[in-house]
């Protein structure tokens, strides 16, 4: 296309959202793709966005085209994490992303989940194991104290009991503050104790694991230095422990929940996953991560998982360089999220999309790779989640255990929805009934 045939900003088809748009994001979103095509534009909370969907979008923005756009404005200024959280790896650009994340990646390898896999099991076990006497349970909440408990242990050294509990209510404070504010002086006033009492709470393992190194996340993580010896600072490595406790427990929250409810949804595919297992696992024994990565039929119902309630519904993005995509032209300052859940939802790549299909991520069909970039809920590219190997691996783990150890099915009389906000969670929570084996 030339120069002459680019349309300008004001040419992006604009949208207007249904009332229940939150509740239905990805339809929505996807039919909007079909309508339109790959980008649209739309006002929201009173701010102009770009919408960019689908394989060629998640490309041109995660890959072919990423130093264009900025996460530091997408996460860090317009979502206002960075303020609450500090600046972790998720809001970092460019070189200085590099750099970081060249330190950390060690620690994340999937040859050293085999460190935190006991950690994991262990976590697992103890708060399972009341799931059968108290025959129902919101699985949404109790995923969430599994996922918080790993990733605190894992992140900053504190054992299980009463250091994690103090730690999770100081964190889950300063996620979800309790306004309404009348100012930013009222919301500061809020959130500037608790990050304080946070940092009291770090500091001194910081400076503890200095003096003896460990070989956890947490270890890895002060210790780790570049080619020039240079290790992060105490407020970086607070930066990062926040935000990877964020990501790390809020999207292995979701996934988990979500893939519990699947599986009690379709027994007949859960019943190829507990094939698997038989086939896999040695009676009474935990899997060893060899054993895990083995588990591919239960990977696809986890793809598939990811694929219907991705954590993240859009990754925001602030745009540093004017830029053409589809004919249309996109000037520097827009603000513009690649939609994650929209993508998953697009009737052309997925075939029937609202549908439970794992069996789309195997050959012949392989959905996902015929469409490059289709599949994104942990991101892509060079900024695709540190975390996923992790993440991953816990999610295993965790539906491992529960297959092997309960039937379990979804409570009756429940309107079971996902709402997005910034990250996607059940309305209402998912309540379970879960009975020993």
């Amino acid at each position: 296309m030339t120069t002459s045939e680019i349309r300008p900003y004001e040419a992006i088809p604009e949208v207007e959202f249904p009332d229940n748009f939150s509740l239905q994001m990805g339809p929505v979103l996807a039919g909007l793709y079909e309508k339109h095509g790959p980008i649209f534009r739309a006002e929201r909370f009173g701010m102009q966005r770009i919408y960019m969907l689908g394989p060629e979008a998640n490309r041109f923005v995660l890959i072919n085209n990423r130093k264009k756009f900025s996460n530091h404005i997408g996460w860090g200024t317009v979502f206002g994490v960075e303020q609450l959280l500090g600046r972790g790896l998720l809001m970092m650009d460019g070189d200085e992303h590099s750099h970081h994340r060249k330190i950390m990646n060690p620690a994340f390898t999937f040859s050293y989940m085999s460190r935190y896999l006991p950690l994991m099991q262990r976590i697992i076990r103890e708060q399972a194991k009341t799931w059968g006497e108290r025959g129902e349970v919101d699985i949404y909440e109790e995923m969430r104290t599994i996922t918080f408990n790993v990733a605190a242990e894992a992140l900053t050294g504190l054992k299980s009991g009463t250091e994690v509990d103090t730690f999770r209510e100081l964190f889950i404070n300063l996620l979800y503050p309790t306004g309404p504010f009348d100012s930013d002086e009222q919301y500061y006033a809020y959130i500037m104790p608790l990050q304080q009492r946070l940092r009291e709470l770090l500091v001194p393992r910081i400076e503890e694991r200095r003096k003896h190194p460990t070989d956890d996340i947490f270890g890895l993580l002060v210790s780790a230095h570049d080619e020039h010896g240079e290790t992060l600072t105490d407020e970086q490595l607070i930066s990062h422990i926040n935000i990877l406790l964020v990501a790390g427990h809020e999207t292995s929250t979701s996934l988990s929940a979500w893939l519990l409810y699947l599986l009690a949804q379709y027994p007949d595919y859960t019943q190829r996953i507990m094939q698997e297992q038989e086939q896999l696992l040695t009676p009474g024994n935990e899997p060893t991560l060899e054993e895990i990565k083995k588990m591919k039929v239960l990977d696809n119902a986890l793809s598939e998982a990811e694929r219907l309630y991705p954590p993240v519904a859009n990754g925001p993005r602030g745009v540093t360089e004017d830029f053409e995509f589809h004919g249309y032209h996109v000037p520097a300052g827009t603000f513009l999220l690649y939609s994650i859940t929209g993508a998953h939802m697009i009737p052309s790549i997925f075939a029937d999309p609202e549908k439970f299909d794992p069996d789309r991520f195997t050959p012949p069909r392989e959905e996902h790779k015929k469409n490059p970039y289709a599949l994104v809920g942990f991101g892509g590219g060079p900024r695709i989640c540190i975390g996923i190997n992790f993440a991953q691996v816990e999610i295993k783990a965790l539906a491992s255990h529960v297959l092997r150890n309960y039937h379990f099915s979804v409570a009756p009389n429940q309107n079971i929805q996902q709402v997005y906000g910034v990250t996607g969670s059940p309305l209402n929570g998912i309540r379970m009934r879960f009975k020993h084996i």
